[in-house]
């Protein structure tokens, strides 16, 4: 007997608090869909949170690709974090991801809810059955529009949407490193754990369950603070190449430390694989503590995952799955919405049971390549769209589409299509057919970056506008500002760079091709994409990365709207910690726009990327 019902309905109902999830939910209610985010456990995140710790990888491999961080609310939550945190605290990181989620407006956040079920008639999803365990409460949340960011595909699966998992075969997608034939082997799942160094001898005794470990079964696997011998290695350039990317020494880790099933579900095996990772964790920390010299003596393990982190699972076949060969040739779709860069990882599928094998294969490519709408679309069912590693692609490309980064402009492209698709009543589908180009500006506007796309916004009167400054350095014009790109591309920086700041600041100012009224100025700073921001526990991380508010960020500065030469309305802003700024005024007329940069965060000069005038 149900005790407590509330049926609720929405416009759009987001399934997953992971980082796909979170920046679907923020973007659909930022563009006035009535949101729900479900999510199943106490802190939001996924693989970011607290709960599991892994730091969100994207498009800039590591700042092997420089200027290339993810732009859009991803961004905007990694500067919240940087402007507060700056011991790299998971409390306080999963605070920042709280705060934005439960105050955003037009979004309701249900936490500790698990998705029991799904009704779905003729392709399409009608309603959703939770339960939030907190407050024993059933759910009914009902909605024309759904999205799957589960990681798991567990929405899609639910309601019968067609799926992939394991590996497919060469003659499937035409991928020259698939094999010969369709396989079964997924990469598996990892705990984490943290190490801090107390300065003097600390003992460890093992748990009964722990296996018990010898330096041979941890060949080939960074596990102290000295490097390896790579001499025996199979392929040792391979090897040091894999392994010292992420190594950390033993203060964190490891990625390696990793395990699937044994049968044809690893979902259903999770809590077996969770179990056996943590007897073999706690083997990999007796044998660094207790198995020789590893450079251990005076590290206490602080922390250790409860729940492991998945890499993969099922695939949610959509209207295009993306492949090997759209990612090593770098292929910029029409529909392009999203983007990535991190290479084609393929993890070794027994994990670290194979302890003989390098425990990854990177397949590297210079560049980018984009993600089309349809892998974000399902192909059987109507309705639904998804985002995170579930997206439709073959194995090898998840193996680059996987990490949260890429994941999270994913879901911030899904949830601003999702908004505009229900309010004009369309599936996704027809959506993306009717109204692609005007999609891909919208994005634009939210500062993601769309590969092969400029700002055209009609309604933007700063494309029409004259611009000058009080200063400028070659390559990094005024005009810049009005480029249209919110990133440097190739040679073009389009970045605008004064000189080194004065007492009295510097300005930049649009003359607009005819006097109106303004109700907005939006300004997009450069926060410099080449720095790392994520929150993480490995010390390679916490040591490259800068502390506090970037210093390239204006801080402080003034919008003045003229008429005439003379000042008609303006507004200050101090404080600044943000890439992307919006000034309201109440539709002053006015025939320019003028920005006062007043102060940095510590840069010499003002940098400005873009700004819009409506």
């Amino acid at each position: 007997m149900i005790r407590k019902l509330e049926t609720k309905k929405y416009d759009f109902v987001v399934i997953g608090g992971g980082m796909s999830g979170i920046c679907a939910a923020l973007a659909a209610a930022r563009n006035g869909a009535k949101t729900a985010l479900i999510h199943n456990r106490s802190v939001l995140g996924g693989n970011a949170s607290s709960e599991v710790r892994i730091h969100i990888s994207g498009a800039s491999d590591s700042q092997k690709k420089p200027e290339l961080e993810e732009s859009g609310i991803l961004y905007e939550l990694m500067l919240d974090n940087k402007a507060q945190n700056d011991w790299f605290s998971y409390p306080l990181w999963d605070a920042v991801l709280f705060n934005k989620v439960r105050f955003q407006q037009n979004l309701d956040l249900y936490m500790n809810t698990v998705m029991l079920d799904a009704d779905c008639e003729q392709s399409l999803i009608t309603r959703v059955r939770c339960f939030q365990e907190t407050t024993e409460k059933h759910l009914v949340l009902e909605a024309p529009l759904f999205a799957d960011c589960t990681g798991n595909g567990t929405l899609g699966y639910f309601v019968g949407a067609e799926f992939m998992t394991g590996s497919e075969s060469r003659a499937d997608f035409g991928e020259l490193h698939a094999p010969e034939k369709t396989n079964n082997f997924r990469m598996g799942n990892t705990i984490l754990f943290r190490a801090v160094n107390r300065g003097e001898p600390v003992k460890f005794t093992p748990p009964p369950f722990a296996k018990k470990l010898t330096e041979q079964d941890l060949h080939l696997r960074i596990h102290s603070s000295k490097l390896p011998d790579y001499s025996q290695a199979e392929d040792p350039e391979e090897y040091r190449r894999v392994s010292s990317v992420s190594s950390a020494g033993i203060e964190y880790g490891y990625w390696w430390l990793e395990l699937t099933g044994d049968g044809e579900d690893i979902i259903e095996e999770y809590e077996d694989i969770r179990d056996e990772l943590y007897a073999y964790f706690y083997g990999v920390w007796d044998h660094i503590k207790n198995g020789g010299d590893h450079g251990a003596e005076n590290y206490e393990l602080v922390w250790v995952g409860n729940l492991g982190g998945m890499r993969e699972s099922r695939r949610l076949m959509g209207d295009y799955v993306l492949k090997e060969q759209d990612i090593l040739s770098n292929r910029i779709f029409e529909d392009a919405v999203a983007y990535g860069g991190w290479p084609m990882d393929e993890h070794t599928a027994a994990g670290f049971r194979a302890k003989g094998e390098i425990p990854s294969v990177v397949r590297s490519f210079k560049g980018l390549y984009s993600i089309p709408y349809g892998c974000y679309c399902s192909r059987t069912i109507d309705n639904l769209m998804m985002a995170g590693r579930d997206i439709s692609a073959s194995k090898l490309a998840m193996g680059s589409t996987r990490v949260m980064g890429t994941c999270a402009v994913g879901g911030e492209a899904v949830g601003v299509a999702a908004a505009n698709a229900a309010l004009l009543g369309l599936t996704p589908a027809q959506y993306g057919r009717a109204h692609m180009h005007e999609l891909q500006q919208k994005l634009l506007a939210c500062d993601l970056y769309v590969m092969g796309q400029k700002n055209e916004d009609p309604n933007d009167l700063a494309l029409r506008a004259s611009v000058s400054a009080s200063s400028e350095q070659p390559g990094f014009e005024a005009k810049n500002v009005i480029s249209g790109v919110t990133r440097r591309e190739g040679e073009q920086s389009n970045l605008w760079r004064s000189a080194a700041l004065g007492e009295g600041g510097e300005t930049l100012t649009l003359t607009l091709a005819e006097p109106a009224p303004v109700h907005e100025v939006r300004l997009v700073f450069d926060p410099d994409l080449s720095e790392e921001r994520c929150i993480s526990v490995s010390k390679a991380f916490i040591m490259k990365e800068p502390r506090g508010v970037a210093q390239t960020l204006v801080r402080d500065y003034r919008v003045e709207l003229l008429r005439a030469g003379e000042p008609v309305a303006s507004q200050t802003v101090t404080a600044n910690h943000q890439r992307r700024n919006a000034v309201s005024f109440d539709g002053t007329l006015c025939d320019s726009v003028r920005v006062h940069v007043l102060a940095t965060n510590g840069c010499e000069e003002a940098r400005i990327y873009e700004i819009r005038v409506y």
